[in-house]
């Protein structure tokens, strides 16, 4: 099956950042696109001004009549959508072609290289650095991407003369085992989506898989230590990197003056002096994996050097949302941090940039089975901050689970100034605060109040 069969395209879920890219891949080929999603958000309305019909009720009285003949659309579903959704039932009964998102991505670079950038945490950057990486090379490159990108305000990069495409492979719903990569690259397995997988077992079996699918010729890029077992096919090479060891790591790394420089360290040879543009510590292994994706798909050494000094990152993605100048400056940072490890480094990396200074966390949880799975985990990343503030549970796709609530976080936080409150309280709740350094953390809808935040913050002054 092809997609450019279909003249129509109908997304469930429009507004999710994966879905979006491509809603804009679509509009690019000039497909007719329209869809739904439960609330405008600043990316909705930007796909309606590209040219997207999204509806924010689920009626389907509401579905466009140019997206009721089956023979001439395409529905595109997120699983983050209940398969209770009306739109959803009424194109399945009724007999539409309806497809996953990451389906839908496997279809599309079914004649393409793909560079698939799978994990629990760090794919969103490593898939970012290394689109942008292509994009400032005469390589170039089609990315569909996790996050919206500063350098060009969008989560979708097009070429028309590019063999490759950059994707993120997500692991949620084993929507990964659709693709089939050129180059695959695996970040991390710490345990997560449990709610999918049950086991830890289960969810590292879902990796291994995911390594199956890489075309004989291609190549695997592993970090090293996973527990994980990668099962490649004869005539798959196998490369590790990390930090500080691998076939691919950094070495001579220099810190000073809000800058971060390493040499990059390949299989045949040295890249010296690599300028992070976004001077974080967790920067210097996605940079290494990105760095290697492109080294074994023959890209310039000198534009490797320069577009890491000139990636700016992804929203989202330790965001700096204020930083006034001077040692007491006040710091306002956003960051995606959803999982206990993530939420760790995140704080880990303010900290390594901001020493000897208060460093305040507002952590919004994302899921209650989350939530449930690893409290004691995340109350011991939040105890690494010296204050906290605690917010509901953000549910995205899931109700309420009995007995499970921020609380079970709250209890083991080991900080002695910490405080929990609903969101719609927040702004008043830090009128009581002096920040120093703020940082705002989780994958739901926080990143809605930063405004509001820094706004405060400036009349605190």
């Amino acid at each position: 099956m092809e997609t450019k069969q279909y003249k129509n395209i109908y997304f469930v879920g429009a507004g999710g950042i994966g879905m979006a890219a491509l809603v804009r891949y679509y509009l690019s080929k000039g497909r007719r696109v329209a869809g739904y999603d439960r609330t405008p958000t600043p990316l909705t309305e930007e796909l309606i001004k590209e040219g997207a019909e999204i509806a924010y009720d689920s009626s389907i009285d509401l579905i466009p009549d140019y997206c009721r003949d089956k023979t001439s659309t395409l529905v595109v579903f997120t699983p983050a959508v209940p398969s209770s959704h009306p739109g959803l039932r009424y194109f399945r009964e009724n007999g539409f072609d309806v497809m996953k998102r990451a389906q839908v991505l496997g279809l599309i670079t079914h004649d393409s290289k793909g560079l698939c950038f799978s994990g629990t945490h760090g794919k969103t950057t490593t898939s970012s650095m290394t689109a942008h990486i292509l994009h400032c090379s005469p390589i170039g490159c089609n990315a569909f991407l996790g996050g919206i990108l500063r350098n060009y305000d969008s989560n979708f990069l097009l070429s028309k003369t590019s063999p490759y495409s950059v994707i993120e492979a997500d692991e949620f719903d084993r929507s990964f085992h659709w693709l089939n990569p050129y180059i695959a690259v695996v970040t991390a397995t710490d345990p997560d989506h449990l709610d999918i997988y049950g086991t830890e077992e289960a969810y590292l079996e879902s990796f291994a898989h995911f390594t199956e699918l890489i075309q004989p010729g291609g190549s695997l890029i592993c970090h090293t230590g996973l527990k994980f077992h990668p099962r490649v096919r004869e005539g798959v090479k196998t490369y590790l990197y990390s930090r500080d060891e691998g076939d691919f790591h950094a070495a001579n790394i220099r810190k000073g003056n809000g800058d971060i420089i390493f040499d990059f360290v390949k299989p045949d040879g040295i890249i010296k002096d690599i300028k992070l543009g976004v001077p974080v510590d967790i920067n210097i292994e996605n940079a290494v994996a990105s760095m290697a994706v492109c080294t074994l798909i023959g890209t310039d050494e000198n534009v490797m050097r320069n577009a890491m000094t000139s990636f700016l990152g992804a929203k989202r993605r330790f965001e700096f949302w204020m930083k006034e100048p001077g040692e007491h400056g006040h710091i306002v940072i956003d960051d995606y941090a959803h999982h206990p490890d993530e939420l760790k480094a995140s704080i880990r990396s303010v900290k390594d940039l901001y020493p000897g200074r208060k460093l305040t966390v507002i952590f919004q949880p994302h899921l209650y089975t989350r939530t449930r799975d690893f409290a004691p985990q995340f109350a011991e990343a939040l105890s690494m901050a010296d204050e906290v503030i605690l917010l509901d549970i953000y549910p995205a796709r899931e109700q309420p689970i009995e007995g499970v609530s921020s609380e079970l976080i709250f209890k083991d936080i080991k900080c002695a100034n910490k405080a929990i409150c609903k969101k719609e309280d927040l702004i008043e709740t830090i009128k009581n605060y002096n920040f120093d350094v703020l940082l705002t953390a989780g994958a739901g809808d926080i990143c809605n109040y930063l405004p509001q935040i820094c706004e405060t913050i400036k009349k605190q002054n």
